[in-house]
């Protein structure tokens, strides 16, 4: 599987943790970042099944061909998600899926918002959308992704479902993404 921006690879090393037979290719596009991972990974005992790569997701390929991508509580700071995506989606394996877990946000605007709502809009002013808007052509989503958005950026990347998946949680949505 691939753990498309997995920063210092906490979640690349938990899901090798839980499925021991699982292989995870640990991607980042900051190099520090990775280098932390390479620590990291190695402490926890995991370097036969964990290996850090930095590599821009939005890149035309990944480095491998996968069973599962995933992108937890990062799409919506990526400059290029659709590109993010298309990538994803090309590195998958027959009957692959792409798995992103993202800010739980109202399904739609709406002023003031609940009390998570403008917590999101807080972070996104002050970092996320920052962040989303280091390149020219950015799509500066910021964290108040919601359900539309990541449908639409899924269908413009080429997958046929974009489906938010029965998980309850207070703070995160789970999306599943089917080519």
């Amino acid at each position: 599987m691939a753990d498309l921006a997995c920063g210092t690879a906490w979640s690349s090393i938990a899901i090798a943790r839980a499925y021991p037979n699982a292989s995870v290719d640990a991607i980042d596009i900051d190099a520090e970042s990775i280098e932390t991972a390479h620590r990291n990974v190695a402490a926890a005992g995991l370097g036969d099944r964990v290996r850090p790569l930095v590599h821009d997701a939005s890149a035309p390929e990944l480095p491998g061909r996968y069973d599962l991508v995933t992108i937890f509580e990062a799409l919506h700071d990526m400059n290029h998600p659709v590109e993010a995506l298309r990538t994803a989606r090309a590195s998958l394996v027959e009957g692959g899926s792409v798995l992103i877990a993202d800010e739980r946000v109202a399904e739609g605007f709406t002023a003031p918002g609940d009390e998570l709502e403008r917590v999101n809009y807080g972070w996104s002013v002050l970092h996320c959308l920052a962040v989303g808007l280091l390149d020219a052509d950015s799509a500066g989503t910021g964290a108040v992704l919601r359900p539309d958005t990541v449908r639409a950026y899924s269908a413009e990347a080429g997958f046929g479902r974009a489906d938010v998946l029965p998980i309850e949680h207070d703070f995160w949505r789970f999306y599943r993404l089917i080519p």
